[in-house]
C-alpha cells in the first residue's frame, strides 16, 4: 500500500483478510444495514429510513476533556504535538472503564489563516493515525499543510492508545500455515490456529474486545472534535479510513465541514459480496503483473512469455515442498506466497521485487517471498511485531464477522474459487471470525445524509478497494463526489497532480468538484 506526493514511502492502509487465520467474509471494511437500537455499548443505529441522522440524539452525551498538547517525546521541537484523551468504553456507561486516545498534531504552517483541524485515518482498521500527523508532509500537499491541524490518533484498542489489543507476539505459528487445506487435516490446523488466536485475544484482550467497534470509533471522532472546541471538522481518511469516515458522517452529520474518502468499499454490501470484490480485485491485478512480465524480457520472472504458468506450476511446487528460509521461520508455503502476492498487488512499485522473489523461488530460493510476508504483516528488523493485524482481526469480527460456523465459511469457499481463480481459497478459508467469541455490533446504513458534498476517491487499478466498490461508496451518500484517479495502486491521493488540485481545491475552499471526473 503506497502514498505519497513526491517521492514515496510505504505506509499501510489497510490489510486483507485473506491470510490464513481471517476469513474472506470478515472483510473489515463493511457496514451493512439493522434496524433502529441501542446495543450494550450505548452505540445507537440508524433506522433503515434514515430519519434518524445521529446516533447523539438517543444516548448519554459525555462531554470530552480538553486535549493538553505538549512536545512529542524525541521529536524535534515545533515538528509535532503529542496529547491524550480519555473516552468511556461505553458512552451510555462510563462506569465501566476508558481508554485513553493517544494523539499527534502537526500545527499547521500558516496559523494567521488556519482553516481548522483536519482529522486523519490510514485504514487497517487496527493502524494508528498518530503517525500519519507526526509525518504528515509525506501524505498531504504543502496547501493542506499551510492552513490545517493535521490530527492523526490510535484508534481505541490500537497502537499507543491504552487498553490495546494484544493478543499474540509470534506470528508464524497462525498466518505461516497452508491457507489452501487439500486434505481434512491441513483444514482441521487452520481451525485450530484460529481458536488458539482467539483463545489468546481473549486471554490478553477480552475486556476491551466488545467495545472496539468501527461505530464506537465514530463516536470517538465526535469526543475529539467537542476536545477541539470546534463546531464543524473536516476529515481525510484513506482506505478502511474511507468507511471510518462515512460511518462518522452518517452519525454525526452536523458536525462535516468536509470530508475526503481514498480508497473506500462499498459500505453496504453483505461481507460475502464485499468479499467477493477483493478477491476479484487482487486477481485481476495479478493478472495484469504477469501480463506485464510476459510481454517484457527484461521481467525476471519472464518465463519465455509465460508467466502466468510458470506461476501456476510455482504455486503447486510449493504446495508440495515448501521453501525453507531458514530454520527458526516459518517455511515459504503456499499460504505464505499468496500473502506475498497479496503485499506486492498494492502497488506496481512492488512489482519488481516480486519479480525477483518469483524467480528465486523457481530455483527454490524463498527468502524473497518470506521478506514480502513479512511486509505485509508488519514484521520489524528485529522480528518482533506491531498489534495491527491483531487489532484488524478484532476490529473484523466485531463489525462484520461473517459466515459464523466453520460449515458456513466452508459452503462459501466455491464461491470465492469461481470469483478468482488463485486468490480465491485463500480469501474463502479461514476460521476466526467465524469463532469469535464477541457477539457481532449492530450495524448501520451509510447514507451521510445531511453532511453535504463528500468527496470519494476510487483507482483504477486498486486492488484492495476495486473501483467499481468505490463507486458504490460514492452512490451510498447522499452527496457523494465521485473522482477516479488512473494508476496501479490502492488510494488515489497524490498519484497526480489533477487529483490534488480537486481535493485541495474542496478542502480548502469547499469548492465541490464535478463527480465523474477522472484524473489521469
Amino acid at each position: 500500500m503506497k502514498h505519497r506526493l513526491n517521492n514515496r514511502r510505504k505506509f499501510v492502509t489497510t490489510i486483507l483478510a485473506m491470510v490464513a487465520l481471517a476469513s474472506a467474509c470478515s472483510e473489515p471494511i463493511i457496514i451493512g444495514s439493522s434496524a433502529d437500537t441501542i446495543d450494550d455499548q450505548g452505540i445507537t443505529t440508524a433506522t433503515e429510513s434514515q430519519d434518524s441522522t445521529t446516533s447523539t440524539t438517543a444516548s448519554t452525551v459525555v462531554v470530552a476533556n480538553e486535549i493538553v498538547w505538549t512536545s512529542c517525546k524525541g521529536v524535534p521541537l515545533g515538528k509535532s504535538e503529542c496529547g491524550e484523551l480519555s473516552v468511556p468504553f461505553n458512552y451510555d456507561d462510563p462506569s465501566i472503564g476508558s481508554f485513553t486516545l493517544f494523539l499527534t498534531r502537526k500545527p499547521a504552517a500558516d496559523q494567521a489563516n488556519k482553516i481548522g483541524s483536519m482529522l486523519v485515518n490510514p485504514g487497517g482498521p487496527g493502524f494508528g493515525g498518530s503517525s500519519v500527523a507526526e509525518n504528515a508532509e509525506l501524505y498531504f500537499s504543502s496547501e493542506l499543510l499551510d492552513r490545517f491541524d493535521i490530527i492523526g490518533w490510535d484508534p481505541r484498542g490500537t497502537g499507543k492508545s491504552t487498553p490495546a489489543i494484544d493478543c499474540i507476539d509470534q506470528y508464524d505459528e497462525y498466518f505461516g500455515i497452508d491457507s489452501t487445506p487439500e486434505s481434512p487435516e491441513e483444514k482441521q490446523a487452520i481451525i485450530d490456529a484460529s481458536q488458539k488466536f482467539n483463545d489468546q485475544c481473549v486471554k490478553n484482550s477480552g475486556e476491551i474486545l466488545p467495545y472496539i467497534s468501527t461505530q464506537a470509533t465514530a463516536r470517538d471522532m465526535d469526543s475529539i472534535r467537542r476536545a477541539l472546541g470546534e463546531e464543524k471538522i473536516t476529515y481525510f481518511g484513506f482506505s478502511y479510513g474511507s468507511e471510518l469516515g462515512a460511518t462518522w458522517v452518517t452519525m454525526f452529520p452536523e458536525t462535516v465541514r468536509a470530508a475526503v474518502l481514498d480508497g473506500a468499499s462499498d459500505p453496504n454490501a453483505t461481507s460475502l459480496d464485499q468479499g467477493l470484490a477483493q478477491a476479484k480485485g487482487f486477481e485481476m491485478q495479478l493478472d495484469a503483473f504477469l501480463a506485464a512480465c510476459s510481454k517484457r524480457q527484461s521481467c525476471a520472472f519472464y518465463s519465455k512469455g509465460k508467466s502466468a504458468e510458470a506461476l501456476d506450476k510455482l504455486l503447486i511446487d510449493i504446495d508440495a515442498k515448501p521453501l525453507v528460509v531458514s530454520a527458526d521461520r516459518t517455511p515459504v508455503t503456499q499460504g505464505v506466497m499468496y500473502t506475498a502476492l497479496a503485499e506486492a498487488m498494492y502497488s506496481d512499485f512492488a512489482w519488481p521485487a516480486l519479480e525477483s522473489a518469483l524467480a528465486d523461488a523457481v530455483k527454490g530460493k524463498g527468502a524473497g517471498l518470506l521478506r514480502l510476508y513479512d511486509s505485509y504483516l508488519q514484521r520489524k528488523s528485529d522480528g518482533s511485531y506491531g498489534n495491527e493485524l491483531e487489532a484488524f482481526l478484532a476490529i473484523s469480527c466485531l463489525d462484520d464477522p461473517g459466515p459464523l460456523s466453520v460449515d458456513a465459511v466452508d459452503a462459501q469457499v466455491q464461491i470465492f474459487e469461481k470469483a478468482a481463480k488463485r486468490f480465491g481459497s485463500s480469501f474463502a478459508y479461514g476460521y476466526s471470525c467465524a469463532l469469535w467469541p464477541v457477539a457481532q455490533a449492530p450495524r448501520i446504513t451509510v447514507t451521510g445524509k445531511g453532511a453535504g458534498p463528500i468527496i470519494v476517491i476510487g483507482t483504477t487499478g486498486d486492488a484492495a478497494t476495486p473501483i467499481e466498490s468505490s463507486r458504490n461508496a460514492a452512490k451510498a451518500l447522499e452527496q457523494g463526489i465521485f473522482l477516479t484517479v488512473n494508476a496501479d495502486q490502492h488510494t488515489g491521493y497524490g498519484v497526480n497532480r489533477c487529483i490534488v488540485d480537486e481535493v485541495d481545491r474542496y478542502l480548502v475552499d469547499l469548492i465541490v468538484p464535478k463527480t465523474g471526473k477522472v484524473c489521469k
